[in-house]
């Protein structure tokens, strides 16, 4: 099972640091995204591309995740050599991250 089937995602960013959104379809879905989508797993299989550290904002009454990730955009829109500078196009980086695996954080190619 991966993100995808369990929530939206939405990606952005702040200069440059990317804020991963992350809504489950349902309150069931959202208990899984709590308890298996940690930071640690996010940063996992983000990181041939971001430097910094991963922060992990649950809220529950929107049964919603928030991930902010520091220095994870080559330096932000108006420096990076990025395609996408923004980082919209990781919210597909993140749809695809393996929720099953036990033995650690995995992402889907």
């Amino acid at each position: 099972m991966n993100v995808r089937d369990l929530a939206h995602v939405r990606c952005g960013d702040k200069g440059n640091t990317l804020n991963a959104s992350v809504v489950a379809y349902d309150a069931e879905g959202y208990a899984l995204l709590e308890e298996r989508l940690t930071a640690d797993r996010l940063g996992a299989a983000l990181d041939p591309l971001i430097e910094g550290t991963v922060t992990r904002y649950e809220l529950p009454q929107l049964r919603a995740l928030n991930f902010v990730v520091e220095d994870a955009l080559a330096g932000g829109v108006t420096t990076s050599l990025r395609l996408d500078g923004h980082g919209k196009s990781l919210s597909f980086a993140v749809l695809g991250i393996e929720l099953d695996a036990e033995d650690g954080p995995s992402s889907e190619g």
